[in-house]
């Protein structure tokens, strides 16, 4: 609490000079994340300034995103960068229902945002990347992305990987290539929401496998292709979303060798892959039949919408190609230019190796207020999934919940047929910060303590 900022070689307003000083210390390292900053009072004595400018200038670095109140203890560097939606109708103190990667202070994006933009307008001006684009990315852009996951996949090639404006848009592409409405889907019997949407639109029906604690399970797997005669598997194996669960190798070579029996194609959904770089993707075990999705959304920033997709052989990119152009035209070029020089640079690599600490962090706290309660999570993943007790169900706990100010989800979301488990979805990455966390895992708690009550009056 002892910060005193050197503002006399800056020029502006005074509340403006603290401001900017507090974010080229905090840039600089001098001040850390979740440190205590002085009271309005200590600082406007030590900068000998009337206390109604530092109120002012904290208020100008809490819109920064730099500061956050804490009521009853006081004011603090932020934990993170992200400040969140605006607030609407719905509005809940405590967010926890969008699975987004939080954002601490190391992953530095804005400064890398604005560092990267201008290193691609001082190399290439920016003009070439606000036009329109041949889909898919210029070929240096696929050639950085291929090398980037040959760490992780072997036979990476830019010939066979194509640039798409976030994963939603390759299964909406690939579901309009590979299926005719009516023909089936498999997937696990809980998926991605997005999956559910994208095959309902295209008039595809979804069947759920059953699933262990290791992941889809190849007998049943087995069954499903001999009785539906499906036209692909669809798969999140690791991190899964909702149950966080990271398919072993084991399994994952028994699942490949069912696939390659019946020359069944895969779609991998590989949105977490890049948090658990330990985990083999089915794209390296089965690159022949394996369509291999991997995003930046979640292991970055959404915002950014860049995603790979990896196609089995480059034979088929011209029509991926195509068929991306008729339906969304192309990846941002700007946001694709810039993951592209991230990747290069090494910065990609950094912001996820951020983030994943993060992700740990949450991970922790949320285990020591859930205590022996029972729940599912990854390491590194940004959710759990909470198995619940009667008398609640996933519908009247979300509603208990929200009336208490938080927002999660219910496994009816993520279901595929008609028996969804009692279980809910917490996303830890979708809190402000650790702090907000905390405070919101406590409500949770709390709920799971005394549920007989609480369910009786939802």
């Amino acid at each position: 609490m002892d910060w005193t900022p050197t503002i006399s070689d800056r020029r502006g307003p005074v509340y403006q000079r603290v401001a900017d000083a507090l974010a080229t210390d905090i840039a600089d390292g001098r001040l850390k994340r979740g440190q205590q900053l002085p009271t309005h009072r200590a600082l406007a004595k030590a900068l000998n300034v009337d206390l109604s400018t530092i109120t002012r200038a904290y208020s100008e670095a809490r819109s920064r995103g730099l500061i956050e109140a804490r009521v009853g203890l006081g004011t603090f560097v932020a934990e993170t960068l992200s400040q969140g939606p605006a607030p609407a109708a719905n509005w809940a103190a405590y967010d926890l229902s969008m699975n987004l990667p939080p954002q601490p202070l190391e992953t530095d994006l804005p400064g890398r945002l604005v560092r990267g933009i201008d290193a691609l307008r001082r190399e290439a001006g920016l003009s070439g990347l606000l036009t329109y684009r041949d889909p898919g990315g210029l070929f240096d852009e696929r050639a950085a992305a291929a090398h980037w996951l040959r760490a992780r996949i072997p036979d990476a090639a830019a010939a066979r990987l194509l640039v798409f404006p976030g994963t939603q848009s390759i299964l909406s592409v690939l579901l309009g290539l590979k299926t005719a409405p009516g023909d089936v889907i498999l997937t696990e019997a809980l998926t991605f929401p997005g999956m559910i949407a994208a095959a309902r639109q295209a008039g595809v029906t979804l069947v759920g496998i059953r699933m262990d604690e290791d992941g889809v399970m190849p007998d049943a797997l087995e069954s499903a292709i001999r009785r539906h005669r499906p036209k692909a598997l669809y798969l999140i194996p690791t991190l899964h979303n909702p149950t966080a669960t990271t398919m072993p190798l084991a399994r994952r070579e028994a699942v490949a060798a069912v696939l390659r029996r019946h020359a069944l194609p895969l779609i991998e959904d590989d949105a977490y892959g890049l948090l658990e770089p330990e985990a083999t993707p089915f794209a390296a075990l089965l690159p022949e039949l394996t369509y291999y999705a991997a995003s930046l959304s979640k292991c970055i920033a959404p915002g950014l919408r860049v995603s790979f997709l990896l196609a089995p052989d480059a034979a088929e990119t011209p029509t991926l190609s195509d068929a991306l152009r008729a339906s969304v035209q192309m990846a941002p070029p700007l946001t694709t230019g810039l993951a592209a020089r991230w990747i290069a640079d090494g910065s990609a690599d950094a912001i996820i190796a951020a983030i994943r600490e993060e992700a740990a962090a949450r991970q922790k706290i949320a285990a020591k207020i859930l205590g022996e309660r029972s729940f599912f999570a990854g390491t590194h993943s940004h959710h759990l999934w909470l198995p619940l007790s009667a008398p609640w169900t996933p519908e009247s706990f979300v509603a208990h919940l929200s009336r208490q100010g938080l927002a999660i989800v219910g496994s009816e979301a993520f279901v595929v047929g008609d028996q969804a488990p009692n279980a809910v979805r917490v996303a830890l990455g979708a809190a402000a910060s650790r702090h907000e966390l905390g405070a919101a895992i406590g409500l949770l708690a709390a709920a799971l303590d005394a549920p007989a009550r609480a369910a009786r009056i939802v």
